[in-house]
């Protein structure tokens, strides 16, 4: 990858995850955990990858993206913000009653939410319902992303999505699996564990890369891999819950509470330290 694209790549991962932890201590709710370790693969869809206009966001021809693990909205939301979809400064709403952004998802208020998601498992059959209308009107161009949990893929429903998405060759959609290991009850491993992803990937007729999702070059590498596939495709990336903030990191409890005030000067001095290190480098 390109130095300079990478650092402000670097620099977008590091301002999402800063907006994940305002997002979170204001509203004294939210999911940090798997907010931050997706923080990453969506400064890449959101720097690089997807074709949008955040001035126009109903704009026809644009690429789709479907947060089916919707809990993880602070990390969209924050992601939607620093591309221009609405003001940074409202991250400090999220959750509070009258806010636009609320805990899930919601295309009705939201600029730039392709999709009100929430519940585990209907996010991918969404997205897929998007690839199949792309294909039937003739529009190649439109690529659609759907990112789900590894706790969420438990879900009977995405299996068939999956399924389906083989069925019709929606070669213009790309499943990202957030596999970082631990879901609300602890473990993935314990709870019901879905490996061996990849394999059951292939078995349902998709292409697949498994990455490093905290990995730029990694994420890079993926992408090219599904813009040149002829089949679905699956990016398995592994994770760190809670990636770049110490305390939270692959600790399950920060799957689904905010940090107390302590707990926020923490966080927002190691990820602000980051920060002005990306930008003096």
């Amino acid at each position: 990858m390109d130095n300079k694209l990478k650092k402000e790549l670097q620099i977008l991962a590091t301002q999402i995850r800063l907006g994940i932890i305002e997002g979170t201590y204001n509203a004294k709710a939210g999911h940090p955990g798997g907010s931050l370790s997706a923080a990453d693969i969506l400064a890449y869809l959101y720097g690089k990858e997807m074709k949008f206009d955040a001035k126009n966001p109903k704009m026809g021809n644009r690429d789709r993206f479907v947060l089916s693990k919707g809990h993880a909205a602070p990390a969209l939301y924050s992601a939607l913000a620093y591309s221009g979809f609405f003001p940074v400064e409202d991250l400090k709403t999220l959750r509070h009653i009258g806010s636009y952004l609320q805990g899930h998802p919601n295309m009705n208020t939201v600029p730039g939410v392709d999709m009100s998601t929430g519940s585990l498992g209907q996010g991918i059959s969404a997205a897929c319902g998007m690839a199949k209308g792309a294909k039937y009107i003739g529009n190649n161009d439109i690529r659609v992303y759907t990112m789900l949990g590894d706790g969420e893929i438990e879900e009977g429903q995405v299996w068939e999505a999956m399924m389906f998405a083989s069925q019709y060759n929606l070669d213009n959609l790309c499943v990202i699996i957030d596999s970082n290991g631990l879901q609300i009850d602890g473990s993935c491993d314990e709870v019901m564990s879905a490996e061996p992803i990849d394999e059951k990937a292939k078995a349902f007729g998709f292409d697949y890369a498994v990455i490093d999702g905290n990995d730029l070059d990694e994420i890079e590498a993926a992408f090219e891999k599904f813009h040149q596939s002829t089949k679905p495709f699956a990016i398995i990336m592994k994770t760190v819950k809670g990636k770049g903030v110490s305390y939270m990191e692959n600790e399950v409890g920060w799957h689904g509470k905010a940090p107390n005030e302590q707990e926020y000067k923490t966080a927002m001095a190691e990820l602000n330290a980051k920060l002005a290190e990306l930008k003096e480098a």
